[in-house]
């Protein structure tokens, strides 16, 4: 067994210079390692983040945090130890009855389009070729349709036919998916069971309300700008089973140009989050933030340390640009007191408000419901599901003024009657 020096055996908080990590791997031992003359006590003194100084990181060389105590070839070993790779899936993907989920799931909320219900017509039939076609290893991904949005920005949205392509996505995510997310941190909270916006805000006015400053980043044009050779890398070290690589790179490859996730893709999202999930590791196990949260690609990183947070943001540049090859297109060091803005609210240590411009989106849509739905613009239905929509958006607020401004409540229970 490999026993790594500085840290307790069980993790725990404190450690002593001689005490070794039975059950770990060096870029998750802890940063506390004291010095005890004589016989350890159990008392520490921690060197913090001490190791993050402005010259190592600018020089992309974080001094280790063992002081000498682990080689390189040790790191080498415990970084080759934790990554375990995956086999023996594609069998899995092609088997029929995951097929058929696949479907179940491409369909849901389509099942009125001709396309669903063409394929319906002949369920069995369809699906038995889309397996065919796989084991056959005959699937190319389809040429994308593409479209133009504009709320809540300018986006190009790819769109590929509901059979196979989608449906071969679903399957393919039916059996990575949860292989892959056991890869993420738990404060990763885009496209996962159990998380979401809601259960990040909540964790935001957690870390608001125990550090003073506040890290606050976003990529540039992040779907279209990530890079596919480094996505299909960062795969590999995940995934050894050759046919489900190369199904993979049919899918990433499928647009040409060096770069570009498309917008639509059912894998698009769990592309993303794999890339940055690298970001992720990084800030837990090098800087040691505790208090981190990310969705999509929006990210928060909190201290008590504001020289901390600079230092990071500086190699965080560099590692971002060179090792990821993307680029943060804002980047902003604050104090929390001012107010976070992240996932559609504003947090503050006391209370959550919603954020300025949904707040104009809101007053706007629900002052005009009540003539568009005179006039016979929207259904009773469809008025009552917006109604309800924005109750459920501001109750994890503290929104009782606004409320009462739009007589949201009383328009609801109007509608009800």
């Amino acid at each position: 067994m490999l026993l790594l020096a500085g840290s307790y055996w069980d993790n725990g908080a404190y450690c002593g210079s001689r005490s070794r990590n039975a059950n770990n791997y060096r870029w998750n031992t802890n940063t506390n390692i004291g010095r005890r003359a004589g016989v350890d006590t159990g008392e520490n003194k921690g060197v913090g983040n001490s190791w993050l100084n402005t010259k190592a990181l600018s020089q992309g060389k974080i001094q280790r945090r063992r002081m000498g105590l682990v080689s390189k070839e040790t790191e080498n070993q415990a970084h080759q130890t934790k990554m375990k790779r995956y086999g023996n899936l594609y069998g899995k993907i092609t088997e029929l009855e995951n097929i058929r989920l696949a479907y179940e799931k491409a369909k849901k909320g389509k099942s009125w389009q001709n396309t669903v219900q063409k394929f319906e017509a002949k369920l069995e039939e369809n699906l038995l070729g889309i397996q065919k076609m796989l084991i056959d290893k005959t699937y190319q991904t389809s040429e994308y349709v593409t479209k133009k949005i504009y709320e809540p920005k300018e986006r190009l949205i790819y769109k590929l036919p509901f059979a196979p392509d989608r449906i071969v996505q679903h399957a393919i995510m039916n059996i990575l998916e949860p292989i892959w997310e056991k890869f993420f941190i738990g404060d990763s909270y885009a496209c996962i069971k159990n998380k979401g916006i809601h259960a990040g805000s909540k964790k935001t006015i957690e870390y608001v309300r125990r550090n003073k400053y506040c890290l606050k980043g976003d990529m540039a044009k992040f779907y279209p700008s990530m890079n596919h050779d480094v996505l299909f890398k960062i795969i590999c070290r995940k995934i050894k089973d050759q046919d489900v690589l190369d199904l993979l790179k049919n899918i990433i490859y499928s647009i040409d140009g060096e770069t570009n996730v498309p917008i639509g893709n059912y894998t698009s999202q769990w592309f993303g989050n794999l890339y940055l999930n690298e970001l992720d590791q990084r800030v837990k196990h090098v800087y040691k933030i505790k208090d981190y949260i990310r969705y999509c690609d929006d990210f928060l990183l909190f201290s008590n340390d504001k020289a901390l947070l600079h230092n990071i943001l500086k190699d965080m540049e560099v590692y971002i640009n060179t090792e990821l090859k993307l680029k943060l297109s804002k980047k902003d060091i604050f104090q929390v007191c001012r107010g976070v803005d992240f996932l559609g609210y504003r947090h503050f240590r006391k209370y959550i408000l919603l954020r300025k411009s949904t707040t104009k989106r809101v007053t706007k849509r629900i002052k005009q419901l009540p003539y568009l739905y005179k006039n016979g613009f929207v259904t009773r239905d469809q008025y009552r599901s917006s109604l309800a929509s924005t109750l459920g958006w501001m109750k994890w607020a503290n929104c009782y003024n606004l409320r009462k401004y739009l007589n949201i409540d009383n328009l609801l229970k109007e509608m009800e009657e």
